[in-house]
């Protein structure tokens, strides 16, 4: 990915919302042929499964919460949220969390290389409002209770090595997890009003049994330098590990977290931002703040799970607002990818592409009833960018 300025304003149709008093113009899409296009074009009428998509992309409805999913004998898990897609021989499988207390957990469904279902079972279970998390380099998802000094639980995609709880990745209300490679780190969200960000540094890197949590450190505003300080207790009892260390940065609600290419990106549903962790320079800034949009409507809001694509274009899915997944291009570009129609009661959550890029998995974590039992879990095929 190669972003990556500071966003100063989403294209909308042929006028440009300003983000900050900085008036800015993507090279490559500044003028959108349709008002709210971006590069997949306008939104097309709702499909058969009530998604609309940009023409030469269909959806499909994979699996249904309290079903039995298509060619198997599993049944779907309620309220699916946060997932993540690995590559098995020349198919895949997409691992799905269960956002409900008790039980929660996580289910996997694997495919075929044509993307035929040929399984579904269980891979994490007793655990607590498994809200996001992250996939590790070494293959394994990382399975995040969003409760009260919730654990970090390591799963195998594969459900054939237990899940572990990982004790020494801190007792907070976890929301997301991204690997960083280079550093040999793993970042946390925390889905508090004055939740921090966190970085866990594994003894070994690999192996998440041992090693040092971080928060982050820094001042009041929107932009700066920042710093790591250790987490003293990272049992988080009786003092809670967002309040253990002078100075650290307080977040408005962590949800989503991303890496690529020396940048963390995360989310913030408590004031509506996408923030940019510039690793490479120790900095952060803002990528997206509705609150500065001065001209037309917000095209993003209620945000939540992130993802990214080979292309550095991210998507991020609401939860509320339109009932959208946004993509956020190269060019500081913000338009609609897809809108779920007739199911404002939920949100959309858990997006995630197949190895090859050519299928977009995400659910509706409550469906078209409102209720936690009503999930559905959707695919997305077409023309993404490479």
């Amino acid at each position: 990915m190669e972003r990556r300025t500071l966003l100063r304003a989403a294209v909308l149709g042929g006028s440009t919302a300003v983000l900050g008093g900085t008036l800015w113009r993507g090279a490559a899409y500044a003028a959108p042929a349709q008002p709210g296009t971006g590069p997949y074009g306008a939104l097309g009428p709702a499909d058969a499964n009530g998604v609309r998509l940009p023409s030469g992309f269909t959806s499909r409805v994979i699996a249904r919460s309290g079903q039995t999913v298509t060619g198997t004998a599993y049944t779907w898990h309620s309220a699916p949220d946060g997932g993540a897609c690995y590559a098995d021989g020349t198919g895949w499988i997409y691992v799905s969390n269960s956002e409900i207390n008790p039980s929660g957990g996580t289910s996997a469904v694997k495919f075929s290389s044509a993307g035929t279902i040929t399984g579904a079972y269980r891979i994490l279970s007793g655990t607590r409002q498994n809200c996001a998390g992250g996939r590790t380099p070494w293959n394994t998802w990382l399975s995040c209770e969003e409760v009260s000094l919730g654990y970090v639980y390591e799963t195998d995609p594969w459900g054939v090595n237990a899940a572990v709880r990982r004790d020494a990745m801190g007792r907070f209300k976890h929301e997301a997890a991204a690997a960083d490679p280079v550093r040999e780190v793993v970042y946390l969200t925390e889905d508090e009003t004055n939740g921090c960000l966190y970085r866990f540094v594994p003894t070994t890197w690999g192996s998440l049994s041992a090693g040092t949590l971080q928060v982050l450190v820094a001042g009041t505003a929107t932009s700066g330098s920042f710093t790591w300080a250790n987490v003293p207790d990272p049992d988080g009892s009786p003092t809670t590990t967002r309040t253990q260390v002078s100075g650290s940065k307080k977040f408005n609600g962590g949800e989503g977290c991303h890496y690529a290419d020396d940048t963390v990106w995360f989310t913030t549903k408590g004031d509506n931002r996408v923030w940019q962790l510039n690793l490479s320079s120790n900095t952060y800034e803002l990528a997206y703040d509705d609150s500065l949009v001065t001209s037309g409507t917000a095209p993003l809001t209620g945000v939540d799970n992130v993802t990214g694509t080979a292309s550095g274009d991210l998507f991020v899915a609401e939860d509320g607002g339109t009932m959208e997944i946004c993509v956020i291009t190269p060019d500081d570009v913000i338009a609609p990818f897809l809108r779920v129609d007739g199911q404002s009661a939920s949100e959309l959550t858990g997006p995630a592409f197949s190895p090859d890029g050519t299928r977009l998995y995400f659910s509706s974590q409550r469906g078209t009833s409102g209720s936690s039992s009503g999930g559905i879990t959707y695919e997305v095929t077409g023309p993404f960018r490479a």
